[in-house]
């Protein structure tokens, strides 16, 4: 796994690589293990490590060493385990994808954008647009993508900077997914913790005040990076020419 990182191979390929490495190197280190986990006596040797694999990477591998701290540890659910994250996914980018489309957004957006006046009123604007997605979509990367989309015509024309708005939608879209139970964020970390969302919210100190920052320094104007407007706009109609 630490190779095909530095090699920059893709995430799903460099997890899948060393899965089924780690299953080769099971069935010639640990024979034993196979045994236990899988039952009969029927199969061969190398399709019993086969199924071995395959079982263990769809519904988990399950250990039964009498020591019940190992077990804990060692049994897990493998893929099936997650359908349930990976179904409020797709349900949650399919929700966002036809809500984009047929223009719903930007005509919530627009009575936000009228009244945004000043660069305060704007990031306060993007902050809740991103919250407010985290919460109907229950994704993150819809709360990442669209507001990116929607509101960088309107930065680009006041001079402010896109690192301006990349951050706003990192500090409010990304931090605060975790917050929300119904997420695909909070449902994650609330199944791996056993710990319910509302009863780790309290300490999710970060979570809370990064978008609370990123609204302060809206409203003071520091650190806000500020570029010439025509500058701007160029850089905008690249932008678009690019993605056409």
């Amino acid at each position: 796994l630490l190779a095909l990182s530095v090699a920059k191979v893709p995430a799903s390929l460099a997890i899948m690589c060393s899965a089924l490495l780690a299953g080769l190197m099971t069935s010639f280190m640990q024979p034993q293990v196979i045994d236990r986990f899988i039952v009969e006596p029927d199969l061969a040797s190398p399709l019993l490590a086969i199924k071995a694999v395959w079982v263990a990477m769809a519904t988990g591998f399950q250990e039964n060493s009498g020591i019940e701290q190992i077990d804990a540890l060692l049994s897990r659910g493998g893929m099936d385990s997650m359908l349930l994250t990976i179904w409020l996914i797709i349900g949650a980018v399919t929700f966002g994808i036809m809500v984009d489309d047929f223009g719903l957004l930007n005509k919530l957006v627009t009575p936000l954008l009228l009244r945004a006046r000043t660069v305060g009123k704007l990031f306060t604007s993007v902050v809740a647009t991103a919250i407010g997605l985290n919460i109907a979509a229950g994704d993150q990367y819809i709360a990442l993508l669209l507001p990116t989309r929607l509101f960088r015509a309107e930065f680009a024309k006041r001079g402010l900077a896109p690192e301006n708005l990349s951050r706003i939608v990192s500090d409010a879209g990304i931090v605060t997914s975790p917050l929300i139970p119904w997420n695909s964020c909070g449902a994650y970390m609330a199944a791996v913790l056993g710990v319910s969302t509302m009863a780790y919210m309290p300490f999710a100190v970060f979570n809370i005040a990064a978008p609370l920052l990123t609204l302060a320094l809206g409203i003071t104007g520091f650190n806000i990076r500020h570029i010439p407007i025509a500058a701007a706009s160029k850089g905008n109609d690249a932008s678009r020419k690019a993605v056409e």
